[in-house]
């Protein structure tokens, strides 16, 4: 049960970080919802791998855990922005 409520937190931290780069027009929604996931979860991740607290999903939800998630849904929203337009925005 754990992983779906990631995955909404994931699609709806995407949809913000997508608002914060301004990518929510060019990419679309879906695009930018899915990246939103995938960084969440490489954030929290990367997080987990250097020990910072409320970087693993086993973590439960908290403050840190979605900061640490929108800073690794922007930065891949940032990478994919940059091969898809050749700059970031």
């Amino acid at each position: 049960m754990g992983i779906i409520i990631w995955l909404i937190v994931g699609g709806v931290i995407g949809w913000i970080a997508s608002m914060i780069m301004k990518t929510d027009g060019q990419q679309g929604i879906i695009l930018n919802v899915i990246v939103g996931i995938v960084g969440a979860f490489l954030g929290g991740w990367l997080a987990g791998m250097f020990g910072i607290a409320g970087g693993s999903i086993g973590s439960g939800i908290s403050i840190p855990s979605i900061l640490i998630s929108l800073v690794g849904a922007i930065i891949l929203l940032a990478i994919v922005n940059l091969f898809r337009r050749g700059r970031p925005r």
